[in-house]
């Protein structure tokens, strides 16, 4: 079967004479713009599984926005374990009758081993003194983010939009959606997920300030550092999970079970909560957090729960069809 996405092998060969460890083979579906942190953590991953089994393991990337990824599983994508940016594509799964609907309380921290908020990436010297979700409403100001039908990263940036405009409004919400909806009026073109977003900020030259997960601002910095593009952190953001879980029946049909469930227990183990800071996520183990602390500014962050209600309260009143996040798209 094809995998719809960019591919990536994550496996160590042992050199020398040695006779080739046995081979597992895992397929992890993953948000769109992971493909990096997955670089880096699928071959120490086999390094471990090598020390603790003897086996040598492939694992195969599937990248793309995560509600889209949801979809393909549900439509036969053989992923065996699934690591999103948005737990509502999991509970998709979950009531696909793919994985339990207790699937949360598997893993630690909610099933979430590393987490994040949406932040701005600016141009050079931020010549529009961008600092804030209300600079983004400003009409002298272009703002890129992919288009949060098909990608959890613009969810979050249209909740963390939204529940900054509530604090400004003293709870109104319609005055919340309609600053929403200026900031939606300033994005020229809306791409599919995260990583057509940055490619149209870093590469098309398009747009003042990109919106990403606060973890995607170090990297695009890092990866375009001729460009000289500055992280700027909003006063206030949205907790963001970043839910993990074994697709139970895809896992047990393909004789991976064990695998896969090694594999999420290993993202929660201070050598991996290492490697996904360094890619400016914050983690759950609050010892490597503390390591990291001088590349992650202090921010008040809400909850889904707090300002929204949870998770089944965002999806009737938000993101189901003719609700406000419609409303937010008329005329565009």
């Amino acid at each position: 079967m094809t995998i719809p996405s960019i591919r990536i092998s994550a496996v160590i060969l042992a050199l020398g004479t040695a006779p080739a460890a046995a081979q597992d083979t895992l397929l992890n579906t993953s948000y769109d713009i992971a493909r990096e942190l997955f670089e880096a953590l699928n071959p120490a991953f086999n390094v471990h599984w090598q020390d603790s089994t003897g086996r040598s393991v492939t694992i195969d990337q599937s990248h793309g926005g995560s509600s889209r990824q949801a979809r393909s599983i549900l439509e036969g994508l053989p992923a065996d374990v699934v690591t999103f940016n948005q737990e509502t594509d999991i509970d998709v799964l979950a009531q696909g009758g793919l994985l339990p609907p207790e699937w949360r309380d598997l893993l630690p921290n909610g099933a979430s081993p590393w987490y994040s908020l949406p932040a701005f990436l600016v141009r050079e010297g931020n010549p529009k003194d961008i600092q804030d979700w209300d600079d983004l409403a400003r009409d002298d100001v272009s703002v890129i983010f992919p288009n949060p039908r098909t990608s959890g990263n613009a969810r979050y940036t249209y909740l963390a939009a939204f529940a900054y405009a509530l604090e400004q409004n003293d709870g109104d919400e319609d005055a919340a959606e309609a600053f929403v909806k200026a900031i939606f009026d300033n994005v020229p073109v809306f791409d599919t997920g995260g990583r057509g977003a940055t490619q149209t900020f870093a590469e098309r030259n398009i747009g003042d300030v990109l919106v990403t997960f606060e973890a995607e601002t170090g990297g695009i910095a890092a990866a375009y550092a001729d460009q000289g593009l500055e992280r700027v952190t909003p006063s206030l953001s949205l907790f963001a999970a970043f839910p993990v879980a074994v697709v139970g029946e895809v896992a047990e049909r393909n004789g991976t079970t064990d695998l896969a469930t090694s594999y999420l227990e290993w993202l929660y183990t201070p050598e991996a909560q290492r490697i996904v800071a360094e890619h400016y996520y914050r983690v759950a183990d609050e010892d490597v957090l503390a390591e990291f602390a001088d590349d992650l500014p202090e921010v008040r962050l809400v909850t889904v729960d707090e300002v929204f209600g949870g998770l089944e309260a965002i999806q009737r009143d938000h993101f189901a069809e003719g609700a406000r996040l419609d409303n937010v798209f008329v005329n565009r």
